[in-house]
């Protein structure tokens, strides 16, 4: 049965900024629940966790459904898997691109899918789509990556057309930066102040879900004040 507090699904919710989203949602006094395919390794106070392939539908459909049972519908949706493949080209297997479209693309599709009639229902609802630079510009041995970022950001701006008049926002954030993880410092070698922090970017968020029908964004753009853009 739900207890009337508002029902926040985040996708991609591992560690990095899918905890920090978890974090700041729960402090905020949504009952929020985690979609992954790996069971976090801490738990975030005011939060459940369902363990869930995002590429596949009937396991997101189940997801869902059980969650709406057993805690009230979706009010707001937070869009977040990332796979990330950086190679030249030529080297890019095809499997590879599809793996980056599943992961990212497919996900959110089949999600979207799953909630959106239940917010339908209520009249109301957010759903924020964590984008990149990828998603507006393709770079050199980003090619897998930038296609699925592209096409995710195609599928926002087509959901918020659609149903904006309905009464559903759909945000989608440009992440113009490398996302401040222990992994992501290893990988780039950069200084954590040159970086995005995860609990900011959070805070971001919900300030998009708590936006007032008048004056909603449809597209943020969100980097380090060092970023060159």
């Amino acid at each position: 049965m739900s207890d009337h507090r508002r029902v926040t699904v985040v996708t991609g919710a591992g560690p990095g900024l899918g905890r920090a989203i978890m974090q700041t949602f729960a402090a905020r006094g949504d009952r929020v629940i985690g979609l992954s395919r790996t069971p976090p390794k801490d738990e975030t106070e005011g939060a459940a966790h369902y363990q869930v392939d995002l590429a596949k539908r009937d396991q997101v459909e189940q997801a869902v459904e059980d969650m709406a049972r057993a805690f009230g519908p979706p009010a707001v949706l937070i869009h977040n898997p990332a796979q990330l493949v950086i190679k030249p080209f030529l080297e890019t297997t095809p499997e590879e691109f599809e793996a980056c479209w599943r992961s990212m693309h497919l996900s959110c599709v089949h999600t979207v899918h799953a909630v959106l009639p239940l917010m339908l229902e209520n009249g109301d609802g957010s759903i924020v789509i964590s984008g990149a630079t990828a998603s507006i510009r393709g770079g050199a041995r980003f090619s897998a990556f930038a296609s699925a970022k592209f096409a995710l950001r195609g599928l926002a701006q087509a959901l918020a057309r659609e149903f904006q008049p309905q009464g559903i926002h759909v945000a989608h954030v440009l992440l113009d930066g490398i996302i401040d993880t222990e992994q992501s410092r290893q990988l780039h070698g950069l200084k954590s102040d040159k970086m995005l922090k995860p609990v900011d970017i959070a805070a971001a968020y919900l300030q998009l879900v708590e936006q007032p029908p008048s004056a909603w964004t449809h597209e943020l753009d969100l980097r380090p004040s060092s970023e060159r853009f």
